[in-house]
């Protein structure tokens, strides 16, 4: 029986994955990487752990990284925040599936003081209950570290669980800690690259138009 909803932010409740890349090809640019967009958005939805290396070869965790890190969340903060808006039918699914009974947990790969930042723009702040961020995990998606955490937060079993998550990080990071997950197209991936979800949906007008008949529903009659 499923108590409990796992979610993701960025592509799931709120249309921010472009910001997000726009605002690291603006750092990388600004501290003389000249890395395209092309090669960075693909990336989104893995933590800076990641993301750093396998685009300019630098560790996350070196001087050069943090001070990177640091500079493209104050330029985001600065500029891009007050440009996103919640994905269609975010606080509605969420609300939903409060009504329905089910717990809701955060599983991000932003890091804490972040994530505030982005479930506000998200509008559904105040409608999760437990949260687990980068600041919980060793390393990010796709590694599970993230999702085990927030499971262990929910105080429920992983067979009790289901993730929605909108990118191929966050199919495996759910798969490899165990947990069902439903994929949202709306991060910018085709069905086939979120391949191993339970359910493939546009995003959460569409899951919450379906809804009767997702995985959530016929997992909690």
């Amino acid at each position: 029986m499923l108590r409990g909803i796992i979610f993701d932010i960025d592509g799931t409740l709120l249309d921010s994955n472009d910001a997000h890349a726009d605002s690291w090809v603006e750092i990388f640019s600004e501290a003389g990487y000249e890395v395209p967009f092309d090669v960075v958005r693909p990336l989104i939805g893995m933590g800076g752990d990641k993301l750093l290396p396998k685009t300019i070869g630098i560790e996350a965790d070196s001087e050069e990284g943090k001070r990177l890190s640091k500079r493209r969340w104050k330029l985001f903060e600065a500029k891009y925040v007050t440009t996103l808006r919640p994905l269609d039918g975010a606080r509605a699914l969420v609300q939903r599936i409060r009504n329905d009974g089910l717990a809701t947990v955060i599983a991000t790969s932003a890091k804490k003081e972040e994530m505030y930042v982005l479930l506000k723009a998200a509008e559904v702040a105040d409608l999760m209950e437990e949260k687990a961020t980068s600041s919980d995990a060793e390393h990010s998606k796709p590694d599970p570290d993230v999702v085990l955490a927030a499971v262990k937060k929910s105080g429920l079993m992983k067979n009790e669980l289901l993730m929605i998550g909108d990118t191929p990080y966050d199919v495996e990071a759910a798969l490899r800690a165990g947990v069902p997950i439903i994929a949202f197209r709306s991060g910018g991936w085709l069905g086939s690259e979120l391949a191993g979800a339970s359910a493939i949906y546009d995003g959460p007008a569409d899951l919450l138009a379906n809804y009767e008949s997702s995985p959530i529903a016929l997992n909690t009659r």
